[in-house]
């Protein structure tokens, strides 16, 4: 996560979104969300980048553009499966549901959702069951299939955390809707009881959902709920007060900017009167209703117009324009079925183009990672020892500057100490430059093994070896190289060589104050150690 200041604009940004949402300021919210994601990507806060995606993606289906919201979403579970967030993917997934809906991709919207209710079940979480149950409830009941709708609306209702109000609100409303074309289907098919029973508890939903739509201050859904309310009093034969509920969400419709709200309760305006009888004033309140519509671009409000229009004309005796409206209907019908097939194309493109951006991002941080690691073994390479492996005069160069300095800020001692091969020359002479690689390779991981973790052991170059003592006084590094010397001694050389002996000179000197003149004082020591007689430790000043 961000903490730095900007990340906290980040943040405030996404919560100022999320409250614009709430209070139905869909447009205000979509630029917010937007700014969100931008500086969260900026910023490389995947969980952050794809919130606020699956939030501007919740304001632009409210704000009708389907298609963008739906590539939101399909940027956002992406964001979300990098970072193996199961319940970012579900509750990503359930939002994309309603666009896809919308735009008559049912087969998506629950392929989505079925998705979502394996992953909810997988976490078992009731919360996110309760969405995908209404989502598909949603979906089931824009297919035509009402009775499936309804079982999925009551499963959700029973899922429902009491004091969950915006999801409480969400599925009563629904249960609303779906009444308001189930009724008549129960009516047609004589079960009235049946009908009345669900027109009666309908009511009492909408009733509970315009209250809680009141108590958030909530104009989207106040509008909504009225409109769905007005039409199942409409159904109960109370035409004066439905129509009175449907005016109210169609000018809080106007006042907020919500088209495909206005164009709703205009045509519900007009179907009322077609209850009522009143056809000549319904086709009226259609035609105007129809405008509204067309001018809103809402293919499939267009479509259920021109067929409640037809409906009415012949109820008039104008079959002429019964008849045009008919065909207009089934023109519009027959272009929906190709506007579908153009949106999964464009869906399938954009998909497309999705993986391989996605695609073109891993390779380059793959590219990215292998260019570290290499330059990562580039760099060890730089600073080790070909031959033994051990550090080199390199790596010894940059350690022991670190090291006095420590020495200087804590007030530990600190010594170094170098060890030189005696009759190194002989070795090679008799035995082989190869043998006398194999002695440099042992003497090497001798030393490395029988030091401390926290000393340094480097290779200075040709049979030159470095140790320095971090922590212990001239002394006591004096003894520590006098138990390598012994090592070096006793080490069975005859393994390699029949015959073989090896030995080493070891000089020791401990930092004062300048880190620069500790290697040659050491070097000094090493040279007195060989003039004594080589194999023996000599140290000093």
């Amino acid at each position: 996560m961000i903490t730095s200041s900007a990340a906290l604009t980040a943040a405030e940004l996404f919560v100022q979104a999320e409250a614009a949402r709430t209070r139905g300021d869909y447009r205000g919210g979509l630029d917010l969300a937007r700014r969100a994601a931008d500086l969260y990507a900026k910023h490389s806060d995947v969980s952050g980048q794809a919130s606020s995606l699956r939030l501007a993606a919740n304001q632009l289906l409210r704000v009708g553009e389907q298609e963008a919201a739906i590539t939101a979403c399909t940027q956002a579970v992406a964001l979300f499966e990098s970072i193996g967030d199961e319940r970012g993917i579900c509750e990503t997934l359930t939002v994309q549901a309603i666009p896809f809906n919308d735009l008559g991709l049912h087969e998506e919207a629950l392929d989505a959702l079925d998705r979502a209710r394996r992953i909810a079940q997988r976490l078992d979480d009731r919360a996110l069951l309760y969405w995908v149950h209404n989502r598909t409830g949603v979906v089931h009941s824009a297919m035509g299939d009402l009775a499936s709708s309804n079982e999925c609306l009551v499963s959700a209702l029973a899922m429902v955390d009491p004091g969950d109000d915006e999801a409480r609100f969400c599925v009563l409303n629904n249960l609303g809707d779906n009444a308001v074309y189930r009724i008549p289907q129960l009516r047609e098919s004589g079960l009235d009881e049946e009908a009345e029973a669900q027109l009666e508890a309908a009511l009492d939903h909408v009733r509970t959902a315009l209250r809680l739509a009141e108590a958030a201050n909530h104009p989207y859904r106040q509008s909504i709920v009225l409109d769905n309310f007005g039409m199942l009093m409409a159904l109960r034969g109370e035409y004066g007060e439905a129509f009175t509920l449907v005016e109210n969400s169609r000018m809080i419709a106007l006042a907020h900017g919500y088209r495909s709200l206005e164009s709703a309760a205009l045509q519900h305006q007009a179907q009322i009167r077609l209850l009522r009888g009143d056809c000549a004033i319904a086709v009226l309140g259609l035609l105007e209703a129809l405008e509204r519509a067309k001018e809103a671009k809402e293919k499939p409000m267009t479509m259920a117009i021109h067929l409640q229009l037809s409906s009415a004309y012949e109820r008039i005796g104008d079959f002429k324009a019964a008849l045009a409206n008919y065909r207009a209907y089934h023109t519009l019908e027959r272009e929906s079925h190709n506007d579908v097939a153009a949106v999964r194309a464009r869906m399938m493109v954009h998909h497309f183009e999705l993986d391989n951006a996605r695609l073109e991002a891993d390779n380059a941080r793959l590219e990215s990672e292998l260019h570290r690691i290499r330059s990562a073994e580039l760099e060890e390479q730089a600073l080790t020892d070909a031959l033994t492996g051990l550090a080199n005069r390199r790596a010894a160069d940059q350690r022991l500057p670190e090291m006095a300095t420590l020495s200087d800020a804590t007030g530990r001692p600190f010594c170094l100490a170098i060890a030189d091969v005696d009759h190194f020359k002989n070795v090679n002479d008799r035995y082989g430059h190869a043998a006398g690689d194999d002695v440099l390779r042992r003497i090497g991981a001798l030393l490395r093994e029988h030091v401390r973790g926290v000393d340094l052991v480097a290779r200075l170059g040709g049979e030159e070896f470095l140790i320095a003592f971090e922590g212990v006084d001239l002394p006591e590094a004096a003894h520590l190289a006098e138990k390598l010397r012994l090592v070096i001694q006793d080490h069975d050389w005859s393994a390699l060589q029949p015959g073989l002996e090896v030995t080493i000179s070891i000089g020791v000197a401990e930092h004062e104050q300048d880190h620069t003149t500790l290697l040659p004082r050491a070097d000094a020591r090493l040279y007195a150690a060989k003039r004594a007689g080589r194999n023996q430790v000599t140290a000093g000043g």
